[in-house]
């Protein structure tokens, strides 16, 4: 099967490799999109392997497919069945081995390719607002990096809930962009700011946030610590700006706020299967009536795994880069 190949020497190639078999409680995929996101661009680099069963060097955390092969105790879904979801790794591949329990069934609507840049930012999205931060219809959403892929679900997300929303960007198209999915109040970040100015910036747009669902972190974080609303809850999903943040705990008490963190890829089984069946009861509907969609900025094949790379990393991009691998 042609796959896409991570050393972690910052290269990207594509080889052919053994087509894999399913063992008990798993299914066999044959992908159709791969979506990509950031990990996969630190995963080139060597910074995030991946998780135990999962390919050492096929990247690819969400794809969308067509069941070929069902392991042992596996009837549903059955073979033939349109699905999409997580994985720890291994998506880009004409071939995936993943738990049955992860796998959705794709509506009939959504195109099959597009539907593998669904899976990583709904379920990510949809976990961090309803599951973590517990997101209430009429609340205000603040999303930082709005035009990423997590970023546009969040929005059409929040507006689905019948929430307001407040997204940041640097750049005035991404704004635009996200304004026709919804988006209420866009603000444009500066490379450089002042957190305090900041987050006067942010309750001047909308007032103070009552979930923050923060891509970005570094200075983000105290500027949003010092925005949210009391009884506010922070949502970490994300460090592109850094990792060690300084965090006005006074401020978070004051306001009684919550902060948590988050990540999907290394969860266990379990809990992949509990976010899959949030999404499923939640979102897969409103994809099914057109409420929310994947946003995908372009597709490439597995051939131009090398070039779609490059494009997600130059920061470009709104919504999703995917990989064709039919």
């Amino acid at each position: 099967m042609r796959s896409v190949i991570a050393a972690g020497d910052t290269t990207i190639t594509v080889h052919d490799r053994p087509v894999p078999e399913p063992g008990p409680g798993e299914i066999r995929v044959r992908v159709h999109g791969a979506g990509l996101n950031r990990a996969d661009l630190l995963q080139r680099l060597g910074f995030y392997p991946a998780p135990p069963g999962s390919p050492v060097d096929i990247p690819g955390l969400e794809f969308a497919g067509i069941v070929d092969e069902c392991g042992p105790g596996v009837s549903e879904p059955a073979v033939g069945t349109s699905v999409f979801g997580v994985c720890g790794g291994g998506a880009q591949a004409e071939y995936l081995i993943v738990p049955a329990v992860h796998a959705a069934v794709v509506p009939a609507n959504v195109d099959l390719v597009e539907a593998g840049g669904v899976p990583e930012v709904f379920v990510t999205a949809h976990d961090a607002m309803r599951t973590r931060a517990r997101l209430q219809p009429g609340e205000h959403v603040l999303v930082h990096a709005v035009g990423s892929g997590v970023g546009t679900a969040v929005v059409q997300l929040a507006k689905a809930f019948g929430c307001t929303v407040t997204g940041t960007a640097r750049t005035q198209s991404k704004l635009d962009d996200a304004r026709a999915l919804g988006l209420d109040h866009a603000i444009l970040a500066p490379r450089e700011f002042e957190p305090l100015a900041f987050a006067q910036e942010i309750t001047a747009n909308g007032g103070a946030p009552d979930v923050v669902i923060d891509l970005v972190g570094g200075a983000y974080v105290p500027a949003e610590v010092t925005a949210i609303a009391p009884g506010g809850r922070i949502v970490i999903v994300g460090t592109l700006a850094g990792g060690s943040p300084t965090v006005p705990l006074l401020g978070l008490m004051q306001k009684r706020a919550e902060m948590h963190g988050t990540v999907l890829r290394p969860r266990s089984v379990d809990d992949k299967a509990a976010a899959t069946a949030a999404f499923v009861d939640e979102v897969v509907p409103m994809l099914a009536d057109g409420r929310v969609h994947p946003i995908v900025d372009r597709v490439f094949s597995i051939d131009g795994a090398e070039a779609a790379y490059a494009l997600l990393d130059a920061d470009t991009t709104f919504g999703k880069v995917i990989l064709d691998a039919r």
